[in-house]
């Protein structure tokens, strides 16, 4: 398919401010990867400008291969680094963030999905400096509520899951191994069994989906009681990645943040370049 060239909305201005070289540099000097950068970003620029960054953990090579994600995937052979979780949490010290978000590659090689090293970087990361926000964009750990009480019983402040895309769509964007229904699944448990904490979700749009089908991944989300939504433009890495069925303007993406408030959750961040993480901090308080 043809897609055709990325309209106005969509053109990233670059700015390299005096934050951009600090955050670079300190996640360097310690060893650590972001998803701005594996995942090709388009925001890089401008979160590291503020001194924010999405840091991944786990190592960058994921054992699932979706069809969106540029992320590297493979079989890291049960490989971890047992000294990351501090590295993480020094790096925090010396950037002095008030909000983090921790993602991870998908880790279906370890016996807990990565659970226990996700919430032990939570841990750290607070023991360090106890009134940083975290927040955990985290995989389905196949459902295992054993691996999930263990991430959600750490002191995170908002726990979120990615259904990515809407129902229909499921089987040709996620690895086979992630289903819609699984998602859903572990979002709602996590409000079940820890109803004072945040729940986050975000889809893509532009992958070929119709407007009623994201309305009604919105209300399937509500109805597992998630929180805030993020709603944003897909945008294909490489040619060989999902392709691109068209670029929303603007317009739709207000809509749809209309009609999710209306739904019910606290927060829908809705734009052509949102993104899970993006001014994850500004989406906290407002949902609060």
């Amino acid at each position: 398919m043809k897609v055709k060239p990325k309209p106005s909305w969509l053109k990233v201005n670059i700015k390299s401010g005096v934050g951009f070289p600090t955050v670079r540099g300190t996640l360097r000097n310690h060893d650590l990867h972001t998803v701005c950068e594996e995942a090709r970003c388009p925001n890089l620029h401008e979160c590291w400008s503020h001194g924010t960054a999405t840091i991944m953990i786990l190592g960058d090579v994921c054992t699932r291969g979706c069809r969106f994600c540029a992320v590297k995937t493979g079989n890291p052979g049960g490989k971890v680094d047992p000294m990351e979780p501090m590295r993480v949490a020094a790096a925090i010290k010396r950037l002095d963030l008030r909000y983090v978000v921790l993602t991870m590659v998908d880790r279906d090689d370890l016996p807990d999905g990565g659970a226990y090293h996700v919430a032990e970087t939570v841990k750290r990361i607070k023991e360090i400096k106890a009134s940083v926000k975290v927040e955990t964009l985290v995989g389905d750990f196949r459902g295992d509520k054993r691996a999930l009480n263990e991430m959600l019983f750490s002191p995170l402040d908002v726990f979120a899951h990615n259904i990515e895309t809407i129902r229909r769509l499921t089987p040709y964007v996620r690895d086979r191994r992630a289903s819609y229904d699984l998602s859903l699944n572990v979002l709602g448990y996590a409000k079940k069994v820890r109803p004072d904490l945040l729940t986050k979700s975000g889809i893509m749009v532009g992958m070929g989906e119709t407007f009623q089908e994201v309305v009604e991944s919105m209300k399937d989300l509500r109805d597992v009681g998630v929180d805030i939504l993020t709603i944003g433009q897909y945008l294909q890495p490489t040619p060989r990645h999902y392709p691109v069925h068209e670029y929303v303007p603007p317009e739709l993406f207000k809509e749809y943040r209309e009609v999710g408030l209306k739904l019910g959750f606290r927060e829908v961040f809705s734009g052509p370049l949102v993104r899970s993480s993006y001014r994850a901090e500004k989406v906290f308080e407002k949902a609060l």
